[in-house]
């Protein structure tokens, strides 16, 4: 059972401390539109996911106004989009065009799950779709695109690693007049979990419901100014501040869903409590790991630092809620956290030292801008490195990165609102991965795979 009281004492998170609800999300299932005509198929999907979602933007905005919660996404994530197309064959386009007219329609922030999951191969309608993303994601506007290619279970496809590479590299030059906007709506992932909300990796698993609300909590200014309180408490005590703090902000995401799952009457899917910063001043992870005693995100005891922070914010999340999911932990997205921006600009943190992050985050190499020239061999192998590192822990990685077409080292790269801004970081481009990328195949699954 819900209290209020729990609730209400978030008030002064909101209003002073940046605390919101990051998204509401309805995940729809779009298995039952699949159909051997694409336009037929098209149709369906848009018919589905307006007669679903129609009233999804109205009820977060009348949750908002009665609970004085800020909602600041609303969203759709649907069934990957390349087991349609493997059924109606086509142009995998078409979909992402139908799904932008159903994001017009319902008025969504993002849909996301123009997706295929290929971590132990290429089925009909995968290969299509994944060369198809950088038409989709330039003639597109809300649409967002995701592919596995890794799971601990399966190991890393590394032709779908390969292919990634030049995938991530044709968007950022086909919509480089938009400062490479495409690559920010792409990602790629190991161990891709199904009851995502954030964007832009959500997708609706095939285990999930028919149609469903998931719920992303957010507030590191919170877990900040909560920290504050504490300035002389040993890592213990830390601990123990960070879970209480995520316990009363799961709470608040779970009335939200619970309240929004009732006047959509379909089921109420996860909280996922991930402390997901934005560029304004206060909101980031960053300045959580500086109040612990770091001078500058990304010296040395920041991975520690981090993996503090996500085991506390998951163990203080699932007491809260017993539906807790998706990723729950902290982001590390450079452009989008005033701190992260801050270090990377200083020089204090470097791509290799996000990657050692990575092992304790919840995500993985995100929103990291890299240098215009380079090759898709290089990305491939960051993409590479990072799946490796989520294989092997049996957790989520992933890697969203923009090459800055036209732009060098040093120089910066805006998108603006969440999206944010940031310097272009220096790659290791002098030597060339060229050949070990070439190799192609599978990296085997590891031994901790064999759990049956």
């Amino acid at each position: 059972m819900i209290n209020l009281n729990d609730i209400l004492e978030t008030i002064q998170m909101i209003n002073q401390e940046n605390l919101d609800i990051r998204t509401v999300t309805m995940g729809i299932s779009l298995l039952d539109c699949a159909d051997s005509d694409i336009h037929r198929s098209c149709e369906k999907v848009y018919e589905k996911i307006t007669r679903l979602a129609g009233n999804l933007v109205q009820t977060g905005c009348d949750i908002e106004t009665k609970y004085g919660i800020p909602i600041i996404n609303k969203r759709i994530s649907v069934t990957p989009i390349a087991m349609l197309a493997a059924a109606s064959g086509g142009n995998p386009v078409l979909y992402a065009k139908a799904l932008q007219r159903a994001a017009d329609a319902t008025g969504v922030n993002f849909i996301g799950g123009y997706s295929a999951l290929v971590q132990k191969g290429f089925s009909a309608g995968d290969i299509e779709l994944i060369r198809s993303i950088p038409e989709a994601l330039s003639e597109t506007d809300n649409i967002c695109s995701s592919v596995n290619i890794g799971s601990t279970k399966a190991g890393i496809n590394m032709d779908a690693v390969k292919l990634m590479g030049q995938v991530i590299r044709q968007t950022a030059e086909i919509t480089a007049d938009r400062d490479c906007i495409g690559c920010a709506k792409l990602v790629v992932f190991c161990n891709a979990p199904e009851d995502n909300p954030f964007m832009a990796g959500a997708f609706h698993g095939v285990g999930e419901p028919d149609c469903v609300i998931h719920v992303g909590v957010s507030g590191p200014g919170v877990v900040r100014c909560a920290l504050q309180k504490c300035p002389d408490g040993d890592f213990g005590e830390i601990a123990e501040v960070i879970k209480k703090t995520a316990f009363k902000i799961t709470r608040m995401g779970q009335l939200v869903g619970t309240e929004a799952s009732a006047r959509l009457g379909v089921p109420f899917g996860i909280v996922d409590l991930s402390l997901a910063p934005t560029p304004a001043v206060g909101d980031s992870v960053a300045y959580i790991l500086e109040e612990m005693g770091l001078e500058k995100c990304g010296i040395h005891g920041t991975t520690a630092a981090l993996a503090l922070l996500n085991d506390a914010v998951k163990k203080g999340g699932v007491m809260a809620s017993s539906s807790v999911g998706g990723l729950s932990g902290a982001f590390i997205p450079v452009t989008e956290d005033a701190g992260m921006i801050q270090a990377a600009r200083s020089g204090d943190l470097s791509i290799e030292k996000l990657e050692a992050m990575t092992a304790v985050c919840s995500v993985g190499l995100d929103m990291i801008a890299v240098p215009g020239e380079t090759p898709a061999e290089t990305i491939s192998a960051i993409i590479a490195d990072e799946a490796a590192i989520g294989m092997v822990n049996s957790k989520t990685t992933a890697v969203r990165l923009i090459p800055a077409i036209g732009k060098k080292t040093g120089e910066e790269l805006s998108f603006g609102g969440l999206l944010g801004s940031g310097p272009i970081m220096p790659l290791h481009l002098d030597r060339s991965c060229k050949k070990f990328i070439d190799r192609g195949g599978r990296i085997p699954a590891p031994l901790q795979s064999l759990k049956n």
